[in-house]
């Protein structure tokens, strides 16, 4: 069983990817019942998508979580209309989904500047409610960060995601031999000489059952929906967990990381997908990649060979199978030029997909 220190816990607090907070719109303002005067209408709570912001700054400049709007203004002698109370905006990460107490999707904000309505203010008393304010909505929410980046580093723990992060990206993450060392998403830029920008998250190791949520389980699963593309890597050597875990072959590692994304949900081996192979210094690893090409070119020679529960429904198919060293720096231009080349192509095919569909609809318009 892998340990993790007090120190290594204090380091995943500071990373927050689910908040629960109050929210309660304003109460209405008093009707004046003598002269018909309505009272103005409470506030609205309103969650406002803005780069550079955290679900740590909210918990640290907030801890009570509650967040409360404005009560709206008495009408009055000199204004029968009172005014609406003041909103509260509060700033939140790109990539958040707001889930009512029930786990239920409401609201979704990926774009800078994206509004979501969270609690909306009471009416105003007028001759319709006698007079008398209306409370505003008041409830429990759920803030759920899925980052957005893309490219989605996918590598079972020790495959060398924090290391290649470090190499190709000016990101520093925590790099050491022993199992989850990333036990938070970390992510980098990668900056290219004509100041193009190709954002990377380093995700947490996964490990077999994952999608059962064994281990990071869903809190790394779910920050893979949001990337545009996946780069698996793997230890050109194989991989095992623990003395009591089974040995995994290049190959066996590479359809269990894809049968842990389908299990979870079938979407994410849709993605475009390169591979990254690493730790091409080692001995033998010129041989065992030989070996593992030769698998990945014809899979289903080989799929008869392995435990049928290990084997997914779909095998992924990838644009770029790269061998790289991160110790040696052997592969890592390659790499960084493949991605370049397969985001460009998806923006591309994106773009011509919106260019059919905008054509389509001036040509049944007329």
């Amino acid at each position: 069983m892998v340990r993790c220190g007090a120190a290594v816990l204090r380091k995943y607090s500071n990373f927050i990817d689910n908040l629960r907070v109050y929210v309660r719109g304003g109460t209405g303002g008093m009707g004046y019942p003598n002269l018909g005067g309505e009272g103005g209408r409470g506030g609205d709570v309103w969650f406002v998508a803005r780069d550079k912001t955290t679900l740590k700054n909210i918990r640290e400049k907030y801890p009570q979580k509650r967040f409360v709007a404005g009560t709206g203004a008495n009408s009055s002698v000199t204004a029968l209309k009172g005014e609406k109370g003041k909103d509260c905006e509060v700033h939140v990460p790109l990539g958040i989904s707001v889930l009512d107490d029930d786990g239920k999707q409401i609201g979704e904000l990926n774009t800078a500047g994206e509004r979501f309505l969270a609690a909306r203010g009471g009416l105003g008393g007028s001759l319709a409610t006698n007079f008398l304010p209306c409370k505003g909505q008041r409830r429990t929410v759920h803030l759920d960060l899925k980052l957005i980046a893309d490219v989605g580093l996918v590598g079972f723990p020790n495959a060398g995601k924090s290391s290649l992060l470090s190499k190709i990206s000016h990101a520093k993450p925590e790099i050491a031999n022993y199992a989850f060392t990333t036990i938070q998403p970390e992510l980098g830029k990668i900056m290219y000489a004509d100041y193009k920008q190709i954002s990377v998250a380093d995700l947490p190791g996964l490990i077999e059952g994952a999608h059962a949520n064994k281990g990071m389980g869903h809190r790394f699963l779910k920050h893979v929906e949001r990337t545009k593309q996946l780069l698996l890597v793997v230890d050109i050597s194989g991989f095992q967990l623990s003395v009591k875990t089974q040995f995994r072959t290049a190959f066996e590692t590479i359809l269990l990381l894809t049968k842990e994304l389908e299990l979870y949900k079938e979407e994410l081996v849709t993605k475009p997908a390169l591979l990254a192979i690493n730790k091409m210094d080692l001995p033998c690893a010129k041989d065992n990649l030989d070996e593992l090409m030769t698998q990945l070119e014809n899979p289903q020679d080989f799929l008869h060979l392995l435990e049928e529960d290990i084997i997914p429904a779909n095998t992924l198919e990838f644009r770029e199978v790269i061998p790289i060293s991160t110790y040696t720096g052997e592969g890592i231009e390659e790499l960084k030029t493949c991605l370049r080349k397969s985001i460009d192509e998806q923006a591309e095919e994106v773009n011509e997909e919106y260019r059919k569909k905008k054509l389509l609809l001036l040509q049944t318009s007329k």
